[in-house]
């Protein structure tokens, strides 16, 4: 069975390709993903802080706030940056005190269509019965002629 690059359950999520470029150095061009992330992330939404985590062995957690996780994942050259509700034990314990989950969704909802916008290169059409997935170039980066 196929298979693509991982992202959390329910995320809002923007696909993009790890160019190598000229020298060839994937390490690199991951870091420089990772730096550019977490600086527009946080000049545009200035509620998230950096935190260093994990959802499983595949994605990886930048930067969170009250609500949600930022992280990014990676396979086979293709990167998934992603927001999706946090989904830890501080969290839930939050939210059986003061319930968050309906405005954590609301909030991801209205910042989706920006998140997607910032950092979305590809978008995904769908899914090969074997699990691969296929994508296209998204319209913004086909009008910008990048």
């Amino acid at each position: 069975m196929g298979r693509s690059v991982s992202y959390p359950t329910g995320s809002v999520v923007a696909f993009r390709l790890l160019d190598e470029g000229e020298g060839g150095d994937v390490d690199w061009v991951y870091e420089c993903l990772v730096d550019e992330v977490i600086d527009i992330t946080k000049a545009t939404f200035p509620s998230f802080e950096r935190f260093d985590g994990w959802r499983g062995r595949e994605d990886r957690i930048l930067l969170r706030n009250a609500f949600a996780d930022c992280g990014i994942s990676t396979y086979c050259g293709l990167a998934a940056i992603w927001l999706a509700e946090r989904d830890d034990a501080r969290y839930w314990e939050a939210d059986f005190y003061i319930p968050r989950t309906a405005r954590a969704r609301h909030w991801l909802a209205q910042v989706s269509g920006k998140f997607i916008d910032l950092f979305g290169e590809l978008r995904l059409v769908g899914r090969f019965s074997n699990g691969e997935a296929i994508f296209e170039r998204s319209r913004s980066t086909c009008d910008s002629g990048s």
